[in-house]
This record gives structure tokens, sequence and C-alpha cells, in this order.
């Protein structure tokens, strides 16, 4: 997960976006390094600008101006991080628990011989 959003990182770095339009994109399925075809509005004249674009994408697939809820991409690296060592400190107890648990088994089994 963490390497998808250091991708979106520079995405958004290389094209100037928002974060509002950093997550518009990513709700559409964009490719962070195909933007840049996207993002060639001064060669070719006739295409908008990355950002109007996102937009106008995101209003003709949810029919809405912006997402719900804005998420920066910093916010998400940390809740990640944070749900990463959450899920780590349960599997580190829960190891101990059973480390624990044969420990007696094995104390008791050999009492009863």
């Amino acid at each position: 997960m963490a390497v998808k959003i250091e991708k979106w990182v520079t995405a958004q770095k290389k094209h100037k976006l928002s974060d509002k339009h950093v997550q518009m994109a990513r709700e559409l399925g964009l490719n962070p390094d195909k933007l840049g075809k996207i993002d060639n509005h001064e060669q070719e004249t006739w295409k908008a600008p990355l950002p109007q674009f996102i937009e106008q994408i995101y209003f003709k697939r949810f029919k809405r101006e912006e997402p719900l809820a804005v998420r920066s991409l910093k916010d998400i690296i940390a809740d990640d991080k944070a749900r990463r060592e959450k899920k780590k400190k349960e599997k580190a107890k829960k190891r101990a628990a059973m480390e624990k648990e044969q420990d007696n088994n094995n104390i008791t089994s050999t009492e009863t011989e």
C-alpha cells in the first residue's frame, strides 16, 4: 500500500495537484504513472488542464462536484502505519499467549507422568 501512496505523492508534486484532486483521481482508478499523458494541455491545446479534467470525469461518474470527505496522502500514510503497528502488537500478544499455553501444557504433561 505504501508504494502506491508514494506514487501518488510523486504525481501530486509533479502535476501540482491538490489533495482533493488526488483523491478524486484515486477514486476514479487513474494510474499515477500515466497522468503525464493526460496533463499535456500546453502542447495539445484542445485538452483541459489536469485538475479540470479530473473534476469533469469525476462529475460524470459520481454525479458529485467533489468527494464527501477529503483525506490527504499524509493522513492516509499515518493511518496505515498506525493500523500496521496495532496489528503487529496484536499478533505479538497472540504469539505470547500461545507460547505460554504450550509451556503450561508441557509442564502439566510432565507432572502427570
